[in-house]
């Protein structure tokens, strides 16, 4: 027997039974992984909701604004002016209880002022008919104001105006410090998705695994303006009327959130 042809087929038959054993190995995992592939879900199936809530308060202050508007020659005259009724108001705010930190000037303006003077030509003269020329200066100083004690807007405003105000607007009740109420209302409406995600779920016949993402719009505040018009303090306070009522009823602080579930 030839030793060197029967290793020689023994050494073949190894191989190519090695190589069966791998082949069949491949093609094992190969069909596992498809089966895997089958039942995997690369994209998980999720629902969405929105819920909202909202927090209705009572207004804890009021706020208005005031200007001086102060006309002169020059315009130290016209500063000094506008200083002295804008000190005069706001002195009288302190001693009506306003804290300094509650009295904040909005702005602050010093204009040259000018006004057309017509030329007189001589019949069959050209000329420009007229130009613009410097007739002083003017101040307007605008100062917003803060009232905690909301009783006393109606009498503070009144006042204001006949110690020199030349327009008094925008007096609106507000909520002062609005943080906590966003808190409440983002709970609320966190509060409303999870019961409506809850229902949707039930409904379809699934089950909530976990939230996979979530929004929150920003909170909103919707203080009810009250729009007071530019009056005549001087005509109302010689007549002796201490003020209108004034009243506040509640603002709304809301929230909106979507949050996006994971659902098998």
């Amino acid at each position: 027997m030839n030793t060197s042809l029967f290793d020689s087929t023994l050494m073949r038959g190894l191989a190519a039974g090695t190589l069966a054993a791998l082949l069949v190995a491949l093609l094992s995992y190969a069909i596992l992984n498809v089966e895997k592939m089958q039942y995997a879900n690369p994209m998980p199936t999720t629902i969405s909701v929105s819920g909202e809530g909202e927090v209705m308060a009572v207004p804890d202050i009021g706020q208005f604004t005031f200007s001086v508007l102060a006309e002169a020659e020059d315009a130290a005259t016209a500063q000094e002016l506008s200083g002295t009724s804008i000190n005069d108001i706001i002195a009288y705010l302190k001693e009506a209880g306003v804290e300094e930190k509650d009295i904040k000037t909005l702005n602050y303006n010093l204009y040259p002022r000018y006004r057309w003077v017509e030329e007189v030509c001589p019949i069959g003269v050209p000329c420009r008919g007229g130009e613009q020329v410097q007739d002083g200066f003017e101040v307007n100083q605008s100062v917003q104001v803060k009232i905690r004690n909301t009783d006393d807007a109606s009498g503070i405003i009144t006042r204001v105006g006949e110690l020199g105000a030349t327009n008094i607007s925008g007096l609106d009740f507000v909520i002062d410090d609005t943080d906590a109420l966003k808190v409440e209302a983002r709970e609320l409406a966190i509060a409303d998705a999870k019961t409506k995600a809850q229902t949707l779920a039930d409904d379809l016949g699934v089950d909530l695994v976990r939230i996979a993402g979530y929004y929150e719009e920003s909170n909103q505040y919707y203080p009810e303006p009250y729009s007071m018009r530019n009056m005549a303090m001087d005509e109302m306070a010689e007549s002796g009327f201490g003020g209108a009522a004034l009243p506040m009823g509640e603002d709304a602080t809301s929230a909106r959130v979507t949050i996006i579930y994971e659902i098998k």
